[in-house]
């Protein structure tokens, strides 16, 4: 037994976490050190059924914070485990000790060698690099299916695989170098003859060690044979033990075994890939066979075919998604036993294209399916194929009770297996009684992913979850000797059945590799190897009820990259998980101390600092919206005094946005006199007397818009046009080439494009209730926007006119709250679709502009006209890398600064050389955005009359 094992079994240290983060805080800032009960319990929380509360939850800068932070962790005998984004299915990415996270210096990306490898830092999501590879026709091999929101740390660390890749382009397979920093704080570069030489110097004794173990493994015939055989399926069931068959050198078997370990043997600080080509032709094809066996019998005829993907779906699978918009018809009233198999192929060119159909198409005329296979390269049709495939885990999770998690299995066959193992799987969901579970996966590599629905409230539950997952891995370990894990990793949950899989000697070589790597056992532990048999049924969580609107959640992670205030605070998921703790500790009653503590935090955590701008919605495979849950307890928590303030505000609404005006007006005067700059660093005071009561007043901080004066021209075609309220109430900005308002130029664009501009009357009074749906003034928003479409009926004739609004928020809220009454074109797409159809432009603009796709515009499907729209104005488009939404949502970049300033962070850093401006279509978000880019953000109005001639 190694010294990892036997410390295993006696009494734990208990670490003192106070003492520790006392230590931390001499080189790592007190912000980053995280230790309250709101974001402990959110960072315990990744996309698999376990929860663990960490007691720190660090976040790092630097590899020498890194090494610095494992030592402190050594001297403390304290546990910890490395997080990159969460989406981690097997429970690799939670701790109940010592959780480190990855902070923004993280994220570079290089291509190199003219996009035959890329060198990439853990950060980096896995979509970010395919992007940066895109103009080179290549991509990273791993593909999972959270490729966009994976970090490269975790697909590595993982193994992680996915569709196309198969088994020769993952991780291990791809991998070129890599920097890591193992369990004593030593970093070494295994792409530098230097780095290499000085750790074969200062680390002998673990590299013969690992020497040793690669010769034992060579040495064995039968277990070299079980290793490559084991390997040839979809593998990551315990330790990467081909390194030790595959490679000689200690330094290759040391950075082989790092893929796939789970942050149990060191931390990945840069890992380079080697690429693989990326083919822009593509075709799909989705087949219907009258039971599994000829499907399955279709995919061993495909494996030497030039198919790059063959994805199964049973019934139930299909059944789960028959009833979805946008699904082929054939789907309905299939027979029962009916399985489906999406087939893709890829080619250089449009001739390879055709040649890889051609032969596949020969392959099928043998096979009978239920309707003949037809292929498509239509990119629409294309995509309407794979939306059966990757709607199938968020249609269970859509419908699962409540309180009951999804559950998503991953395991491997080889391929003259999968029938029969298909057969048994759905066997013992009858037997078990998972009459939700649906059964899908990468049917090329024998990879087969099962989805179903199961509540841990209650002992025989667990139980029945036990006694499934035992019959699970009798039947893929004794009848198949397949992978209990393909491609999700080891986690936790089948830890305690390694052994099972891989048999004594192998087991054994696993557990020496850990004492070699982690003599303390302080990485990560109870991931990978347990000798805890009921490890996998502990620390389960549930999904308690907490408001209909956010019940569905599977916590999955997917939304947070999308979310501006994430790691400022708290990200959509944990948002939900805050306020599921909270509505299960209301309904038990279990520890009201807790519970104050934990509302207490969520008013800032939760509420203040959430955009609520939605954009976590398009990212969520459920599609649920947080920012609405947030809106829906900022109404509860109203006072009515606020309520009543509201009121007013509604009721008066033209005189409150004078009074602003004039408040404009009274800044801007006293700027002329003492600078901008000292009125800013007095209203900064101010507001921190105030408790950050007074607004904060940045240097961009428009002028007031003039009162607009205007006739209708008597020529042109009639159109309505709505000045939202922002638009109206905020003026140019100071540093800002032009000095006339939005309206105005808009209303001037308008005629010189052949209109002739119709406004609402009474506009002054007019708002679309935005910013009251925001504070979660519900009734008092759509009261307003019942206002507004009661003005707009009688302007534009009853709807025959065409309507625009010039504030993409605004725009967003109408088509909304008024698509059954009444059809509003957001600027975007009026510009795009009507206006600039009307004008010339002679000459593009020469200077870069900066262009912000708002959380609205993306939210509407605008962001391809909005991008089209700038490029048809200038050479050069830039859209900075890593903004989503602004963080100024509405008024919080006055009142919650700190917001803007965290979802604007690498804003400046991506400004272009020779840049002048930038262009949006949200008056607040373009203050935010000049103010931290230091140029002038305006409406893409201006760069389209700028460059433009009527026709």
């Amino acid at each position: 037994m190694s010294q990892v094992q036997m410390s295993r079994s006696t009494p734990p240290v208990v670490p003192d976490y106070a003492a520790l983060a006392r230590e931390l805080a001499i080189f790592i800032p007190p912000a980053r050190l995280i230790a309250d009960p709101l974001r402990t319990l959110a960072y315990g929380t990744d996309a698999s059924f376990y929860r663990l509360i960490p007691q720190l939850v660090v976040k790092v800068e630097s590899e020498h914070e890194v090494r610095e932070l494992l030592s402190a962790c050594r001297r403390h005998a304290a546990p910890i485990t490395f997080r990159a984004a969460g989406t981690s299915l097997s429970g690799q990415a939670v701790s109940d000790s010592v959780l480190m996270i990855l902070g923004d210096q993280w994220t570079r990306a290089v291509v190199e060698r003219e996009g035959c490898a890329i060198r990439l830092q853990p950060g980096v999501i896995g979509a970010e690099a395919n992007r940066r590879l895109a103009g080179y026709a290549r991509k990273i091999g791993p593909d999972p299916a959270s490729i966009d929101s994976a970090k490269i740390g975790g697909i590595a660390a993982n193994n992680s695989s996915g569709m196309c890749c198969g088994t020769s382009d993952n991780s291990y397979q791809t991998l070129m170098s890599m920097r890591l920093v193992l369990a004593d704080g030593t970093l070494i570069d295994t792409g530098d003859a230097a780095s290499r030489d000085a750790f074969r110097a200062s680390h002998a004794a673990l590299l013969s060690g690992l020497d040793a173990l690669g010769r034992q493994a060579r040495g064995n015939p039968v277990l070299a044979e079980r290793i490559r055989r084991k390997f040839a399926i979809k593998n990551t069931t315990g330790y990467s033990l081909n390194a030790l068959v595959d490679f000689e050198d200690p330094i290759d078997i040391l950075q082989h075994l790092m893929i796939g370990s789970e942050g149990t043997l060191g931390f990945i600080a840069e890992l380079v890939y080697r690429t693989v080509p990326e083919h822009a032709f593509k075709a799909s094809a989705l087949l219907f066979f009258n039971d599994i066996g000829e499907a399955c019998r279709t995919v061993a005829l495909l494996k030497p075919t030039p198919v790059s993907a063959v994805e199964l779906m049973d019934r139930a699978s299909l059944r789960a998604v028959e009833t979805k918009p946008g699904m082929p018809v054939q789907i309905i009233g299939l027979p029962d036993g009916a399985t489906a198999l999406l087939i893709e192929i890829r080619a250089e060119d449009q001739a390879g294209l055709d040649r890889h159909q051609a032969e596949i198409a020969a392959v099928l005329a043998g096979v009978e399916t239920l309707f003949p296979p037809q292929f498509t390269a239509d990119p629409v049709e294309f995509g309407k194929l794979w939306k059966v495939r990757k709607g199938m885990l968020p249609a269970v999770g859509a419908v699962r009770p409540v309180g009951t998690t999804v559950i998503t299995e991953d395991v491997a066959f080889r391929i003259e297996d999968l029938a029969a193992a298909t057969l048994d799987l759905q066997a013992l969901f009858v037997k078990h009684r998972y009459d939700d579970a649906i059964l899908f996966g990468h049917a090329l590599d024998g990879n087969l992913h099962f989805v179903f629905t199961q509540d841990f409230g209650t002992a025989a539950e667990v139980e029945r979850y036990a006694a499934f997952m035992d019959d699970v891995c009798a039947l893929v370990v004794n009848t198949y000797d397949g992978s209990l894990k393909a491609e999700h990793g080891t986690g936790r949950n089948m830890a305690p059945f390694v052994e099972m899989e891989w048999g004594r000697d192998a087991y054994a070589l696993m557990w020496e590799i850990k004492g070699l790597l982690d003599p303390e056992g302080l990485l990560n532990p109870g991931v990978i190897l347990d000798t805890n048999a009921r490890g996998h049924l502990e620390n389960l969580k549930d999904l308690p009820a907490a408001d209909p609107l956010v019940d569905t959640c599977i916590e999955c992670g997917f939304c947070e990259r999308m979310c501006p205030s994430h790691e400022l605070t708290l990200s959509p998921r944990q948002r939900i998980v805050g306020w599921r703790e909270i509505s299960r500790l209301a309904a038990t009653g279990d520890d009201p101390t807790r519970e104050h503590d934990l509302r207490a935090l969520y008013d800032y955590q939760g509420l203040g600092t959430c955009a609520a701008c939605g954009l976590c919605s398009l990212a969520c495979p459920v599609g649920i919206e947080t920012g609405l849950l947030t809106k829906a307890l900022r109404g509860r928590k109203l006072p009515l005094a606020a309520k009543s303030v509201g009121g007013w505000t509604a009721e008066h609404f033209a005189g409150v946005l004078s009074a602003a005006r004039a408040g404009l007006g009274a800044v801007d005067a006293v700027s002329r006199i003492i600078g901008r700059p000292a009125v800013a660093g007095l209203a900064e005071g101010a507001r921190k007397l105030s408790g950050g009561r007074l607004p904060h007043i940045g240097p961009a901080l428009p002028r007031p818009a003039p009162a607009l004066k205007y006739t209708p021209p008597v020529e042109g075609d009639q159109i309505v046009y709505i000045p939202s309220c922002s638009t109206r109430l905020f003026g140019a900005s100071p540093d800002a080439p032009e000095a006339d308002s939005l309206p105005e130029r808009m209303l001037a664009l308008m005629i010189k494009a052949g209109y002739s501009p119709i406004l609402p009357e009474r506009l002054g009074s007019l708002c679309c209730g935005q910013s009251f749906e925001t504070k979660g003034m519900i009734e008092l928003a759509d009261a307003k926007s019942s206002e507004m479409l009661a003005a707009l009926l009688t302007a534009s004739q009853g709807g025959r006119l065409l309507v625009v609004m010039d504030a993409s928020a605004c725009s967003f809220r109408l088509k909304r709250v008024l698509s059954e009454q009444l059809d509003v074109l957001d600027v975007v797409e009026f510009l795009h679709d009507h206006l600039l159809p009307r004008l010339t432009v002679p000459e593009k603009s020469k200077e870069p502009v900066l262009l912000h796709l708002n959380c609205s515009t993306r939210r509407m499907g605008q962001e391809d006209k909005m991008i089209a729209l700038a490029r048809a104005c200038a050479e050069t488009v830039v859209l900075p890398d890593g903004v989503t939404c602004c963080g100024f949502a509405g008024d919080k970049g006055f009142f919650t600064p700190e917001l803007n300033d965290h979802a604007l962070r690498k804003l400046p850093a991506a400004v272009p050389e020779g840049c002048t401006g930038g262009y949006s279509s949200n008056r607040t978000c373009e203050i935010g955005l000049s103010d931290h880019s230091g140029l002038p953000y305006r409406s893409i109005v201006y760069l389209v009359d700028q460059v433009s001639r009527r026709r």
